[in-house]
């Protein structure tokens, strides 16, 4: 139970609430502040960091590889998934301006998407042709180009194509995190870490906060970014858990290549950092085991991205894994982001589909311009 100092000097009454400090909860907090600096708001948040993906992430600034694209749109209509992508791109641009490229590490290092079948590659390389000219109608730039001439550079084996999306690049996942926390900060707002919501109740005035720790409380609004923990206090939204393995190798000498890259439709994505390979994916071959609230590794996908790594990402190099974890994402049965009202004082920003870096910053902007109608 909070005692009287804590409820009148620390968590009494704010105007917002905002429960979860990843990238959607902290730019939502940032951009409420910047409208309404004389505004109360409080994010709150279970783990003592961020605990879905935002701190776990990989760093890619990617907006869609082409076989993704052209695969998502077999599944759902084309200009849904066209108009998510180019969602994406806005998305990235909001995020840098708002953090600034410096606080990033940003490096515009392109995203390429490798093929080892020579007719998968022709195959896509002839359909980017109809994306290029969507993204040169939609954002003034031709995306998709022929990479194939900088496979032998990069020390890959058994590649048979490589398209480039040229307005890629990657971040430093923890210089993200932190500029965002200090510059949410720096205005005011309040951060609060190993406090678990359990339940609300709009009373349409305010809303009641039931916590964990019993450390409850009311605000005037509340806004829900848990991404894929959305499903927890709000069991009605279509938002699955979806787990992302990644690994980390320890310095490896000579490495050659430098960018952000794709397999498999994105179910693989490695990227060069700080002298190492991340690497990470491989949900695809046990979705259902994949689909989980629990963090923690598997054999299956864990022995899959080094079989790869030796195979075709660092062949006949010696490398020593330091590090694995996972995070989780927020998927569901639709291509796009949930940013909506629940009831009349409480509204959630979730479901980034594994695009959170990208998607992030411009769905919280959107949730703080809709508390403001």
């Amino acid at each position: 139970m909070l005692s009287y100092w804590e409820r009148k000097h620390f968590i009494d009454k704010p105007d917002f609430c905002i429960v979860g400090s990843g990238i959607v909860g902290l730019t939502a907090a940032i951009f409420i502040k910047q409208q309404k600096p004389k505004s109360e708001v409080i994010v709150i948040e279970k783990g003592f960091l961020p605990d879905g993906a935002s701190t776990k992430n990989a760093g890619f600034c990617c907006f869609g590889s082409v076989s993704e694209l052209i695969d998502d749109m077999a599944k759902w209509p084309a200009e849904t998934v066209l108009t998510l992508a180019v969602k994406r791109f806005h998305g990235l641009a909001l995020l840098r301006k708002t953090v600034g490229d410096k606080n990033l590490s940003y490096e515009a290092s392109g995203g390429y998407e490798i093929f080892t079948q020579k007719d998968t590659f022709d195959r896509y390389m002839e359909q980017s042709t109809s994306l290029n000219r969507v993204f040169e109608a939609e954002i003034g730039k031709l995306v998709y180009s022929n990479a194939s001439h900088e496979i032998p550079g990069f020390g890959f084996s058994g590649i048979a194509g490589m398209i480039k999306n040229n307005y890629e690049g990657q971040v430093d996942t923890g210089n993200m995190m932190k500029s965002l926390l200090e510059m949410a900060r720096s205005l005011g707002v309040k951060i609060y870490f190993g406090l678990e919501v359990t339940s609300f109740h709009d009373t349409g005035t305010n809303v009641d906060i039931h916590t964990q720790q019993a450390a409850d409380f009311s605000c005037g609004k509340l806004l829900i970014t848990t991404n894929g923990f959305a499903k927890k206090l709000l069991p009605l939204l279509d938002v699955k858990p979806a787990r992302a393995q990644v690994l980390i190798t320890k310095p490896v000498e000579n490495l050659k290549f430098k960018g952000s890259f794709h397999y498999e439709q994105g179910y693989y994505y490695f990227r060069n950092i700080d002298g190492r390979v991340l690497f990470g994916g491989g949900r695809n071959l046990d979705f259902e085991t994949e689909f989980t609230y629990e963090k923690g590794l598997t054999p299956l996908v864990q022995h899959k991205l080094e079989q790869l790594l030796r195979d075709i990402i660092l062949p006949g190099q010696q490398f020593e894994i330091d590090m694995r974890w996972s995070g989780t994402m927020g998927v569901g049965s639709e291509k796009k982001t949930i940013v909506q009202p629940v009831s009349r004082n409480v509204l959630c920003g979730v479901r980034m589909g594994g695009m959170g870096v990208a998607l992030g910053s411009l769905v919280g902007k959107e949730l703080a311009e809709l508390v403001n109608l």
